[in-house]
């Protein structure tokens, strides 16, 4: 017998496990609740949100329809509120580590804690895979290490009237510049190349505005300070190889990530350099196992957090259809709902 096939298994059996609790995967699983689908959200960190989250809680987000402006942490607050409009099980702090097809087409999912979860369709929203910040390669950085040194910005709030160093050139590490210039008393950027090629040109003119110091061919070879709280850092040019010392109160990294499919890549789904390849229905090489948002990988792919909420409502009307063929092609609009009417 298989191991859901026992009484407590058919009360564990989901119609859909979604693996990923960012913006895609939280709005995948109200649709999936607009389709009366039984739903389970299992999301690696503690927190859902994802990079979002843990990165940019505090970075304004302009590209999200009918939303002027919204902060990362309050974007997420709303998907998660309304994520549990149908009340889906959602799961914090288990990565999913081995994935087995039972001989009744469901799926066997083990977390790393060894929990055992059961599914009929799965929905992959892992966006570019398990993350880990690149850290600043010194021996000396543990040491002020959440104290003085930071892999994320957070609240801006914290870093006034402080002379704050920022190391990296990316989109990411100028989106921080400009939501903390206001606050700080000093705010210098070092960036090891000569010029912002992964940034956008708005970005880079920001930190004109707000009369930010860069320093580019540049890079953080040292830190300074007493009981983790830094004083100063050393700069070295490599152009020049010049060294100065800058201070610092605080020293934001954003060296970039390493991501990890944290197994996926062994589930047999065919990946290429984008992500993970998946046709029309969002389905994947494997059949019941589909992918969206930044995880997911198509030609004219959009990377945009408005792009996984098409991709997900997709991808659960295709579970829909294969779970139950006579069902209608869509979800009825809100409006028309019947959860939403009777309120």
């Amino acid at each position: 017998m298989n191991s859901c096939e026992g009484e407590k298994g058919v009360l564990d059996l989901y119609d859909v496990t979604i693996i990923g609790g960012g913006p895609s995967g939280l709005y995948t699983a109200f649709y999936s609740g607009m389709r009366a689908l039984k739903t389970k959200i299992i999301e690696a960190k503690s927190d859902l949100g994802g990079l979002v989250t843990h990165f940019y809680p505090k970075k304004t987000i302009y590209d999200v329809g009918g939303i002027p402006s919204i902060e990362g942490a309050q974007l997420i607050e709303h998907l998660n509120r309304q994520a549990e409009t149908f009340h889906p099980a959602i799961i914090t702090g288990q990565t999913i580590v081995n994935m087995e097809r039972l001989e009744n087409q469901t799926f066997k999912l083990v977390a790393s804690n060894g929990a055992v979860h059961y599914s009929r369709r799965i929905i992959l929203a892992v966006g570019s895979g398990i993350f880990e910040v690149n850290k600043l390669p010194l021996e000396e950085a543990p040491l002020y290490e959440n104290t003085s040194l930071f892999y994320a910005a957070g609240d801006p709030q914290r870093f006034s009237d402080k002379q704050v160093v920022i190391s990296g050139g990316g989109n990411g590490a100028l989106d921080w510049a400009a939501e903390l210039a206001p606050h700080c008393k000093r705010l210098t950027v070092i960036y090891r190349g000569d010029q912002f090629v992964h940034a956008l040109e708005h970005n880079v003119e920001r930190l004109h505005t707000y009369q930010v110091d860069v320093k580019m061919s540049s890079e953080i070879v040292a830190l300074s300070g007493t009981k983790g709280q830094l004083s100063s850092v050393t700069v070295c040019s490599s152009a020049s190889g010049c060294s100065e010392t800058v201070a610092a109160d605080a020293v934001i990294v954003n060296h970039g990530f390493q991501f990890s499919l944290g197994g996926l890549d062994d589930w047999g789904m065919t990946i290429d350099n984008s992500g993970i390849c998946v046709d029309q229905s969002m389905q994947t090489s494997v059949n019941g196992i589909y992918a969206i948002g930044n995880a997911a990988s198509y030609p004219q792919k959009l990377y945009l957090i408005a792009a996984g909420f098409v991709e997900g409502p997709i991808a659960v009307n295709s579970v829909k259809h294969d779970l139950e063929p006579e069902a209608p092609a869509q979800a009825m609009v809100s409006t028309h709902h019947s959860f939403f009417n009777d309120k």
